[in-house]
């Protein structure tokens, strides 16, 4: 990526768009495309890309703006015609951030559009004039502009927009805009009055003026009169027979809860019988009143007991899911670590059966160690253990063993060779071969030659091959070699 900055030359001029994705710094190559920047930068001067679009959007590739109709078909040059093309061989299609000028297709047809490269673009070389780049942490910014959704046709879904433009570093400075931004002029204080003044009806134009008027003031008198009450038509047709404007509960037989006090209620209900009948209408109002409150009351407390067990019956559920969800997930990860368990025991196995063909294969001293081991494990078998049985196994070789002795004894005095009992009996009791008891025919033999030696005895003191040992450090040993 450093070799890309390095080929690229230096930038002069500089550009800021305020966009709804976050603010675009745009760096110009002034000398490189002189025609693409000053037109790009008088646009700007003019507040022309304010509020424009950005219509095309194709992800993976670039994101295009600059037509005031937004639909990718207008917009023009500040030279009054289209301008023709810039390239430049240190301006490469190499990477994103690069700010070039967009066409309809043909040599020498650009406008005031322009795109962005959201990745390297290689196939646009030479067909595009590259102008610009976006420089510092403004890049992820194009990269926002880059993810919101498209139609068909390239069209973003939920367009973003250029909200205004501003020329941070002007490379021409002989540039002077066509048409300035227009601004928002401030209303004076006479305007501002003159704008709160209500406006008056005029009865005059019409024929029924005098109804008007007088339905007017009616009208205005009630509502400054009932300004700020509930209005209903108790309160308006006083002169009907059937409505009436008195309260049916007054508001001081009424508590903080807005229900009736008992106190009230019972010395209503403690009325004499011969009160007027308006009197006993009362009455009447005043027991519905309070039948209609306390079913009111009744259904409240039968829907908040209802929902608590509904609320209650739904914890339940849950928890009693979500256990057994729980015991699920247990049984199977025992499962699984049985199946691993006994394919690990499996593949064990084998490495052990292969190693021990290895072992046997490779060293045949243990070969012939094992096969004479098993031979004596299965003597040891057959040898009985401690009892009268075993003492008379022992006997019985101490027979043969004796018989073998007298054997081999008549062989060296007659010359016999029949020791076919004795062989028998020492494969019976799995002695070996015949080579290991060849060592009872050996016989000690002195030629005469060789000088008698007694044994010596311990208590006779020879000096001539007698020799003291003593310690020199011991001070008896040390005053006898002075004596001396």
């Amino acid at each position: 990526m450093s070799n890309i900055y390095i080929q690229e030359p230096p930038t002069d001029g500089k550009v800021l768009l305020k966009t709804t994705a976050g603010d675009i710094d745009i760096e110009l190559w002034s000398k490189e495309a002189p025609l693409a920047c000053r037109n790009f930068v008088q646009l700007c001067l003019e507040g022309y890309y304010d509020n424009v679009i950005w219509h095309r959007l194709v992800k993976g590739f670039i994101v295009q703006t600059g037509d005031p109709s937004g639909t990718g078909l207008g917009g023009e040059s500040v030279y009054g015609r289209p301008f023709k093309d810039e390239f430049h061989s240190r301006l490469r299609f190499v990477r994103r951030g690069l700010v070039a000028l967009a066409n309809g297709g043909m040599a020498d047809d650009n406008g005031s559009q322009f795109f962005i490269t959201l990745e390297g673009t290689p196939e646009l070389q030479n067909k595009h004039t590259i102008f610009g780049k976006v420089t510092g942490n403004t890049l992820y910014n194009i990269l926002r502009l880059g993810e919101g959704e498209v139609d068909r046709n390239e069209r973003p879904l939920y367009p973003h927009k250029i909200l205004s433009t501003e020329v941070l570093s002007n490379p021409f400075s002989d540039i002077v805009p066509r048409e300035k931004p227009k601004k928002r002029v401030e209303k004076t204080k006479e305007e501002k009055a003159r704008s709160n003044v209500k406006a008056s009806k005029n009865f005059a134009l019409l024929s029924f003026g005098d109804e008007a008027e007088e339905e007017e003031e009616e009208i205005s008198r009630v509502s400054t009169a009932f300004r700020g009450k509930s209005k209903s038509s108790h309160d308006l047709l006083k002169n009907d027979a059937k409505l009436s404007s008195v309260p049916v509960v007054d508001e001081s037989e009424l508590n903080e809860n807005g229900r009736i006090e008992e106190s009230t209620a019972k010395s209503d209900d403690d009325y004499d019988g011969d009160d007027s009948e308006s009197d006993t209408r009362n009455k009447r109002r005043l027991s519905k009143v309070k039948e209609k409150l306390n079913a009111r009351k009744r259904t409240l407390h039968r829907n908040d007991s209802n929902s608590d067990d509904e609320v209650e019956e739904f914890t339940d559920l849950i928890e009693e899911e979500r256990n057994l969800k729980k015991h699920k997930e247990i049984e199977k990860a025992k499962d699984e670590f049985s199946k691993i368990k006994k394919q690990m025991l499996k593949d064990l196995r084998k490495d052990q059966n292969v190693a021990k063909t290895v072992v046997k294969e490779e060293n045949s001293a243990v070969a012939e160690f094992e096969e004479e081991a098993n031979k004596f494990k299965e003597i040891s078998k057959k040898i009985p253990k401690k009892g009268q049985g075993r003492e008379e196994m022992c006997w019985e070789m101490l027979q043969n063993f004796k018989k073998r002795l007298q054997g081999s004894k008549k062989t060296l005095e007659g010359g016999s060779s029949d020791d076919k009992e004795p062989k028998e009996k020492e494969e019976s009791t799995g002695a070996g071969s015949s080579s290991k008891a060849a060592w009872l025919a050996h016989k000690m033999t002195c030629t005469g030659e060789d000088e008698i030696v007694l044994a010596r005895d311990a208590n006779i003191r020879n000096e001539e091959d007698w020799y003291d040992i003593y310690d020199p450090r011991n001070p008896i040993n040390k005053r006898r070699r002075e004596g001396v």
